[in-house]
Parts: C-alpha cells; structure tokens; sequence
C-alpha cells in the first residue's frame, strides 16, 4: 500500500520509550516545506495530543501498511538539524544510553522568530577568505601536515581516504602580545592560528573552550587574523537572539569558524576541516544534563564521522588523552625544549631553615616574592575562596558542620557568621554535635585571608583577589599582588614575574579519583601565565609529582597516572556506568548484564536519599552492548515511578533508574568536596 510522502520525525521528549523516529504522511499542502531539519508540530495517539519534533528524513512510499497520521503543521522551513548533525547525536547518545531529544536541546538553540525571518531573507554570501598565518612555536612539519589535510579533499581526494590527522598539542606556556596590544594566553593564539589557517583552506573549523575566559582570550586573537564576518560565537551565556544568530550562521553554505563552549561542537560546519577542543580535563567540557556527553568524545565521535583534523590541547594531558595516545589513536606534539616550563617545588630547595621550612609560605618562597614584586605582578594561587576554608570546634577540633545539612561550615569574611558550603545557611546559635561546645575557630587560609596577610607583609603592593565571587580577568601590572583560586587566574601585560601556588599538599589531600592530574593540570595553567624564564615555585607537594613538574615533563604523570589505573581497573582504562535508582531496578540493569565478558559491577551501596548506586565496569570494546542493555532496562521502567522518598514532594515523579556513563563522580568523596574557585 502506497503511503505518499512520508517524514520521519525525533519527537522533542526526553522519555526513551519515544526515542526513535515515528513515521507521518506529509499532505500535500506541506510538500515544499518538509524538508530535513526542520521543525514540525504532530500528533500523538491518545487525547488528541500534539508534540513537537524535527524532520530527519523524508522518504517517497514508505514501507508502512497501515494508515499513518499526518503532519499537522511544520513550525519553521530553517533546517537546523543538519542530516551530519542527527547522525552525531544519534551515535553519542546510543554510547551514553541517552535520548537523542536530550542533545537536540544542547545543539539546536531556541527558536528566535524576528532573527529567523532576517536570515532567511537575507544575502548569505561572504567576503574573501583569509590568508594563512604562520603557526608560531611548534616545528613546521608538526602543524603543516594539519593544514594540508585540509587541501586534500579541494584536489578531489575524499576524506575517508585521507583523514585529517589527530594530535595531542602540548601548548606554549606563556603568554603573547597581539598586535594591539592586548594579552592573551599563547595557547589561545595558536588554536586562532589553526582555525583561520583552515578556513583559508576553504573548510570549517570548530574550537570548543572550557569557560568564558578562554572564549573571551580566542575571539580577541581571531579578531587580530579574519573579519568577523567568518567567525561564529555560539556561547551558553548569550542572549537568546545573537545566539540563534550565530547558530543560523552555521547553516550557510560558506566556510565559518564556530567557537564556543560544549554546544559548539554540535554545531552544523560545511565541510568541516578542523576540530580543536582545549583543556579536555576541565570539569566544564562535562555536560551536566542528560545524558552527560563529554566534549572530548563529542569531538572524537564527529572526527570519526568527517575525517577532518583533530587537535586536543592543554598544559598538561589529561589521562584520556594519555590512552588515546598510547593505543596509537593521537600523536603528540610538543613545543621546542625551550619554551617547557618548569615548576621548581620548595621542598627541592637546599634551605637551612629547619622546622620552618615546613611553613605555608617558606622563607625561600618570601624572598622569591619580594625581588619578584620590584619588577612586576606576582600570581599567588590557593585552594580555597574566603577568608577560612572551615570552621572547626574549638575545644574537640572536630570540622564544624550545618545543623540543616551536614555540609562543613567556612567563614566567607573576616569576623562574619560561618555559612555552609553545601547549602549556605548561616551558622546562627552553632553548637559542636561531639562535644556540644558552643565555641568555634577559624582552621586554613582562603584567598581573602591570605591577600590580607601578603598586604601587611608587603606594604605598598596593590593586593588584587580573583575568585568564583569577584572573578578578574586582567589584572594591572606593576607593583600587584594578585591572589587567586584555581582556574581563575588573570592574565598581566608581559606575564607575571614570579608564580606561587599555595596549598598543594591540601589540594592532593581531596579524596578524589582524578585528584592528581586535576591539580597538576590548575597548576600548570597558572605557571604558563607568567613571563617567559620567570620563577615558578610549587608549596608543600614532593615525591614523583614533584620531580615531573621540576624537570618540565607533566606528560610523566598522567602516562604514571594511566598504569596505575589499568592495575586497578578504573577510568580511563575503563569505561564506567553509574546506575542509580530503587534497588529492584538496580538489581534489574544488573542482572542484565550478566555473562558479559569484561564487565563488573561494584556495589550497591546506599545513598542518602533512599536510592542506591552500582558502578558497571566494562572494557572499552563493550560499550555498544552495555549501553543498549542499560537502555532497555531505561525504556522498561521509564512508566514505572519509585515509591516516595522521604522528605520529597510526593507528587513528584522519580525514574525508577537513571544511567549515566563516563563520570567520575561516583568515585569521589563527598565529605569534602572540591570547593569552586
């Protein structure tokens, strides 16, 4: 039986049972406008009810016998889900036993009528593409063969005969001047190069960024190499309207170069020529929401799929990166020998100082910082915001914790009312739970504290804090101390003059499966912000981390990080599955996966919320089959609601299951989380 013109359509809902495509006849009347990615109003089955969705494919005849229900209306001609786009978000989200909706959202923005219509009638044409720089710091050989993976596919050479090449770029560890003026990161500079160096090509390159401040450092060097007009923004923290123009920028048949944060790499790019991710171990390459894709396989999954050239860059390699590495997967490029940097621990220092060398600050580290200050900005890094990290009883010394949540108790400022970290609630009327003592002090120093002591201790210096609360992005030079948390270090004209990172023996002390390379990785991003030659002196840490980071190798550690893991079958030596829900449908997914070679679970053990968490570990080779059997057990339970959890509206309806794959969390202690910088 003839069906006519069919549209098969993903349906805009996050229930798995609804995750695939559903077949409608297209009337007549909406032949010219049903094309693939556009956005589409449908009917369901029951009550007369309509959903919303994208159009994939559009087929003539479809195979289905019976009688299929027509579209009802198509929202918008823009086709903003691209067919390579769909087939990416398919594959990510069948890894991640996702919905394919869930990733839909990250990728396509909100609709944005006025600018849709401007850019549907508008001229899509663009000016003359730009010349290609030169790529500074590396040798030629490294980069070039980048950039002539670009040309050929213009020759006629298609790309699944000559992908583009994969690399592990180790960046430039210190900072660069543009041309006006300005300062940025050497790192941002070099990715700006390699993006416009492809775009001059003819293809499309996709840079991804942690957080703001690398976007912010990216587009000022893009703006130094090519017109605006071939750059496309698209940013979580945009107003709704410029970032559904800069994601409809994206869809014009002219080359662009996209950057951003994690959505970037979901964004449509004709013929995709290069895809440069930075920093791939920050915590915020990791989507919060469903399913949880990291940016890192995003990239991965859509080099597979295009063949275009791949670069993964940080200060220092995460242990993914590691992995790929050593399985052949990446090659590493590094900079000249020259242009390492160096950490030197105070622990290495020959000092006759005694017990104080044990000090927070060594007397060797003071006089570091005092020459330092005469010819410019000091950096000072520490662990903690506020003024004291915790709050401890004065008579026990046990860590003083909210009376609401549990969570420990900080002092924000000098002579406030210690809060909870977790909740924030005031301390008002806090009594010790051990001893009942109604007396508390302040234990650690946070940024606050510690900018108010260097301040005395080098009076007439400008003491400036940069933290999660008061974030700076650039900061003066001259006489300036700048104290800052990890990760939100400013940058200074011509680099700082000397780096001082505090607290690394605290830092290591968090209980925490990534522990080692998350603090290797803080500390060389804030070492490569000081000038070229510049002291760089780490506090409190010894041992083989030490020694890596003096001789200007951290690739050392995360390759020892990588062995340590493959002994004891952790991350990324494996891949990971978290379940949590009721225990009968934990009990379930387990059981699911029964008889799998390569698969072992952990667990389950209680949460406090009434659930209970299992963590499946399987090799890398049985991703595809674990995450369709977890999928089904979703699609099982899916109807299914958990009974009501103490303390939780009871109205509320809980997954009986949730799955989330790669994460690292459940191996984390949560007694003492990381505080955000």
């Amino acid at each position: 039986m003839a069906t006519g013109v069919v549209a098969r359509v993903l349906l805009d809902s996050p229930l798995p049972q609804l995750d695939r495509l559903f077949d409608y006849r297209v009337p007549p009347a909406l032949h010219s406008q049903a094309r693939p990615g556009v956005r589409v109003l449908v009917p369901l089955r029951s009550a007369g009810r309509q959903a919303k969705g994208f159009v994939v494919e559009v087929v003539d005849d479809g195979e289905f016998e019976g009688v299929l229900s027509e579209l009802d209306d198509v929202i918008s001609v823009a086709p903003v889900l691209h067919p390579d786009i769909y087939r990416l978000i398919r594959r990510a989200a069948d890894r991640a036993a996702g919905t394919a909706s869930d990733l839909v959202r990250l990728a396509v923005p909100p609709r944005q009528v006025r600018v849709e219509k401007s850019w549907l009638a508008g001229d899509h044409s663009r000016g003359a593409l730009p010349v290609a720089p030169t790529i500074d710091g590396y040798a030629q050989h490294d980069v070039s063969s980048l950039i002539r993976a670009e040309h050929t596919e213009l020759a006629g050479v298609a790309p699944a005969t000559a992908p583009g090449r994969r690399i592990a770029l180790t960046a430039i560890p210190e900072p660069t001047r543009l041309q006006g003026g300005e300062w940025v990161p050497s790192a941002q500079r070099t990715l700006a190069q390699l993006a416009v160096a492809t775009l001059s090509a003819g293809r499309s390159a996709i840079i991804s960024v942690p957080d703001y401040r690398d976007l912010d450092h990216l587009a000022a060097c893009l703006a130094e190499l090519v017109d605006s007009e071939h750059v496309s923004r698209i940013d979580a923290s945009q107003p709704p309207a410029s970032r559904y123009r800069a994601f409809l920028r994206t869809l014009d048949d002219a080359p662009v170069i996209i950057i951003g944060n994690r959505s970037a790499l979901l964004a449509p790019a004709p013929r995709l020529g290069l895809i440069a991710l930075w920093d791939d171990g920050d915590d915020l390459h990791v989507e919060p929401h469903a399913p949880g894709v990291h940016s890192r396989d995003l990239a991965l999954l859509r080099q597979e799929d295009t063949g275009c050239a791949l670069v993964l860059a940080s200060h220092a390699r995460s242990t993914d990166v590691q992995r790929l590495i050593e399985v052949g997967w990446l090659s590493a490029v590094e900079p000249s020998p020259r242009r390492r940097r160096r950490i030197m621990p105070t622990v290495h220092q020959v000092s006759a100082e005694g017990p104080a060398h044990q000090a927070r600050i060594p007397s060797s580290a003071w006089k570091v910082v005092s020459e330092a200050l005469a010819t410019g900005p000091v950096l000072v890094q520490v662990a903690r915001p506020g003024f004291a990290p915790r709050v401890a009883c004065a008579e026990c010394g046990e860590t003083a914790r909210c009376e609401r949540c549990r969570g420990p108790l900080a002092l924000p400022r000098a002579g406030s009312t210690p809060s909870c970290r977790w909740c924030g609630s005031l301390a008002v009327g806090w009594t010790c739970s051990t001893c009942d003592s109604a007396r508390w002090r302040s234990a650690g120093r946070g940024s606050t504290r510690t900018a108010d002591e260097l301040g005395r201790a080098f009076p007439g210096a400008r003491v400036i804090v940069s933290d999660g609360a008061t974030p700076v992005q650039r900061a003066p030079g001259g006489r300036t101390l700048v104290v800052s948390t990890r990760g939100a270090e400013p940058i200074v004209p011509g680099g700082y003059s000397a780096v001082l990172l505090l607290d690394g023996e605290s830092m290591l002390a968090r209980e925490s499966l990534r522990v080692v390379e998350d603090c290797v990785r803080w500390w060389c991003n804030a070492a490569a912000l000081a000038a070229p030659d510049a002291p760089v002196l780490l506090v409190g840490v010894g041992g083989w981390v030490a020694t890596a980071l003096a001789t200007g190798r951290p690739e050392d550690i995360a390759e020892r990080e990588l062995a340590d893991r493959r002994t004891l079958r952790f991350p990324p030596a494996v891949r990971v599955a978290a379940l949590i829900g009721t225990s009968d449908a934990v009990a379930r997914a387990q059981q699911s996966l029964e008889g799998l070679d390569g698969v072992d679970v952990l667990g389950p053990v209680a949460l406090d919320d009434g659930r209970v968490r299992s963590i499946v570990r399987l090799d890398v080779a049985r991703g595809s089959e674990v995450a369709s059997r977890l999928k089904a057990e979703l699609v099982r339970g899916a109807t299914t609601s958990a009974p009501a959890i103490p303390g939780r509206p009871p109205r509320r309806r809980v997954p009986a299951l949730r799955v989330r794959f790669d994460d690292a969390e459940p191996f984390d202690d949560h007694a003492s989380p990381r505080a955000s910088s």
